[in-house]
């Protein structure tokens, strides 16, 4: 897992040399032709060549480019954190739906136990099922550990994997209302918990299939390559042979900026700059198998019920 806390004493050249998760591999060839560019203009300037062109700087070409990669980064990071908080969502509410089932559903047949169980490990799947669905990665043995085999067997021909599970998810919900193990509030809460997980996929979904627009994309990149490349025109009568370190710095710093855009609006994926999905979905089967290792107080109500019901369990206790 990447780290992700940037602070203290001894983290920050760490950070700032470290070339996985950065946007240096990216960025390197455009870099490097600019900065040669430089370098051949120097070279035209110094044999005595009329390149040099100061009518090309300006500021309002500067401040138009500077909004424009500021959109970008901006947009992109929205994009980013949205999808954070719909994780977070769908953290808190696996927790919350995985409690209520856990204590509120009653359990007459010793069956009921495993099915809760099973309950329990179909919220954790329908997580697992996301990330995957979200990666557009097929379904795999993440999910084989956490469902029973004929339910994996089905989910791999099923187009939208966690849609089907919470299908499962649901169709337990109302088993359990028509054996009067849910009353008709709880199950409504239930309901609406799940609905809550569906509408988190929704919202993933959205941030998935709606990238940024192209045209703007394209023109952003148009208007950085050009600027990029009339730097050297610009700097080469004041800089001289620094022409080249300076417009390739220039050129670093602004596709820089641009490929962090290009890198965070799609936080779904597996580089490392994109949301840790894994490490989240095993905290919540952890959290899950902590649940499950609690008994909860209505299951043993009801033992404790059928055991004065029963006139022989009366006997053999004695």
């Amino acid at each position: 897992m990447v780290q992700r806390t940037l602070f203290g004493q001894g983290t920050w050249f760490r950070f700032a040399l470290q070339i996985r998760g950065s946007v240096i591999p990216a960025i390197l060839g455009r870099t490097v032709f600019c900065g040669a560019l430089g370098g051949v203009v120097s070279g035209l300037h110094f044999l005595g060549v009329p390149v040099s062109l100061p009518v090309l700087a300006g500021v309002i070409p500067n401040i138009v480019l500077g909004l424009m990669l500021v959109f970008r980064t901006n947009t992109a990071y929205e994009r980013f954190w949205e999808g954070r908080k719909l994780w977070g969502n769908l953290i808190n509410t696996t927790r919350n739906l995985a409690r209520q089932i856990w204590v509120v559903v009653l359990e007459k047949e010793p069956q009921d136990r495993q099915d809760k169980i099973t309950a329990l490990y179909s919220l954790v799947a329908f997580a697992v099922a996301t990330k995957l669905h979200l990666r557009q990665e097929p379904v795999n043995h993440e999910l084989e550990a956490l469902l029973p085999a004929p339910r994996y067997t089905r989910l791999k021909g099923m187009n939208n994997p966690p849609l089907e599970i919470a299908f499962w998810i649901q169709d337990y919900l109302q088993q359990q209302h028509y054996r009067h193990c849910v009353g008709d509030y709880q199950l409504l809460t239930l309901q609406q918990l799940l609905n809550s997980l569906v509408d988190t996929l929704g919202g993933c979904e959205r941030i998935l299939k709606t990238p940024i627009p192209l045209a703007y994309a394209i023109h952003l990149k148009q208007l950085l390559l050009i600027y990029c490349l009339t730097l050297p025109f610009q700097f080469v009568s004041q800089l001289g042979w620094w022409t080249a370190p300076m417009v390739a710095l220039m050129s670093f710093t602004l596709f820089g900026i641009e490929e962090i855009g290009v890198e965070i609006e799609n936080p779904f994926g597996r580089d490392p700059n994109d949301l840790p999905l894994d490490q989240i979905c095993e905290t919540m089967q952890r959290n899950i198998e902590d649940l499950i290792s609690l008994t909860p107080a209505s299951s043993e109500v009801m033992v404790q019920q059928e055991s004065y019901a029963d006139p022989d369990k009366q006997l053999l206790g004695k």
